[in-house]
């Protein structure tokens, strides 16, 4: 009788699994994340052009499809310089945040921004275009103006600036959240020469030949991927217990650490991580200075070509002022007279929480936290229409 119990019991759970299986192939539009990816010479590492991208989280429950345009971020097609030229043509930079692969592109802060000044400031034409690539700090970005954006002539340049650019402008902190060589990178990185002064250096073509070697993985890990990377139910169950996050981030933790005990042995980085650990907040004098150089570069592009420069301090994590990361910011920009709009303060005035302008577990913007940037940026040009004459 136990055997035939145990054996009811087993069909049941197998028909249970057949059953979830079925149904979540015919809900759920993909299982695997897909961000196919090109090296660019003189760009570095973006989007491969005309590509479909797939991004999703289970624990958030939502999926998008998208299409990269033929520069290859996720934006419409660029305009005519023509065209950019009969108004006021606005070139937005930056990391995820205006990637923003978690929403359409129709979505997108941007593209909001360009349909309410439409409607609300008419004689100024505005036109608008993203440029924004995951993982990447303002020095990375340059190349996004000098071989995209300026060929538009845009008369406004916005930094999108979230708290951890103060990292991605230092090499040597995105060698270890992300295990590439402090040198040999697949962006434009600052790196000081014989005299102690920061110098642009190109992307290295042959970045991969160089990255830092990865942490090993647990067998129980490995076998956990090879399954749930075929399993749509498989999937599920780990992300309703949380297992598929639990993974990430203590591989993830275990590669900081693998990589910064690697990297502290070098004399490049000797100094700055011999007594840092990861999961510690990492000294931001360390990272002001190269942050700083990003920012100078721009500002001295946009003067050369007739454009303003401004910076939106994107989210709370950004804060307004009082709060270390936006006063650290505004330290930066405003000797050199850039404006710093701050989201995280038009937010609160609205009486906004701007948790639900956020995905619970991705914390990029959804569909709401679009709008309300949309709207920032709004309220700032209604008070500031010159910058577009």
């Amino acid at each position: 009788m136990a055997t035939w119990n145990a054996a009811f019991i087993i069909a049941g759970l197998l028909l249970i699994a057949l059953a979830g299986e079925a149904y979540l192939r015919l809900t759920k539009p993909f299982i695997e994340n897909s961000t196919p990816r090109r090296f660019v010479d003189k760009v570095g590492l973006i989007r491969e052009p005309n590509a479909e991208v797939r991004y999703g989280r289970w624990d958030d429950d939502f999926f998008v499809v998208s299409r990269t345009n033929s520069q290859g971020f996720l934006d419409r097609e660029p305009i005519s310089p023509e065209r950019a030229a009969e108004g006021c043509h606005i070139a937005f930079i930056g990391d995820s945040y205006v990637e923003a692969k978690g929403v359409p592109i129709a979505d997108k802060f941007h593209v909001r921004l360009e349909e309410m000044a439409a409607r609300e400031l008419p004689r100024l034409n505005i036109t608008t275009h993203a440029y924004g690539i995951s993982v990447t700090g303002q020095i990375n970005q340059i190349p996004f103006y000098d071989e995209y954006a300026r060929h538009l002539n845009p008369k406004l340049v916005a930094l999108v600036f979230f708290i951890n650019d103060f990292y991605n402008n230092l090499s040597v902190m995105q060698s270890v959240t992300h295990g590439l060589d402090p040198v040999r990178t697949p962006f434009m990185s600052a790196q000081k020469d014989a005299r102690g002064n920061l110098e642009l250096r190109p992307p290295d073509p042959e970045y991969e030949r160089f990255l830092l070697p990865r942490a090993p993985m647990r067998w129980y890990e490995n076998a956990y991927l090879r399954v749930t990377a075929v399993s749509y139910f498989a999937k599920w169950v780990g992300e309703r217990v949380g297992y598929n996050n639990s993974i990430y981030v203590d591989n993830n933790l275990r590669n900081r650490e693998f990589w910064t005990n690697a990297l502290a042995k070098r004399p490049c980085c000797a100094a700055l991580l011999g007594d840092w650990r990861p999961g510690e907040i990492f000294p931001y004098e360390s990272t002001l200075e190269h942050t700083a150089f990003g920012i100078e570069q721009f500002k001295r592009r946009a003067d050369r070509d007739g454009a303003r420069l401004v910076i939106l301090a994107a989210t709370g994590d950004m804060g307004t002022r009082g709060d270390q990361g936006f006063d650290l910011l505004t330290a930066v920009a405003e000797p050199l007279d850039i404006p710093v709009i701050s989201d995280y303060d038009y937010i609160v005035r609205q009486g906004y929480d701007e948790w639900d302008g956020r995905y619970r577990n991705d914390t990029h913007w959804n569909a709401d936290g679009h709008q309300w940037v949309a709207e920032t940026f709004l309220e700032w040009l209604k008070v500031n229409q010159q910058v577009c004459d």
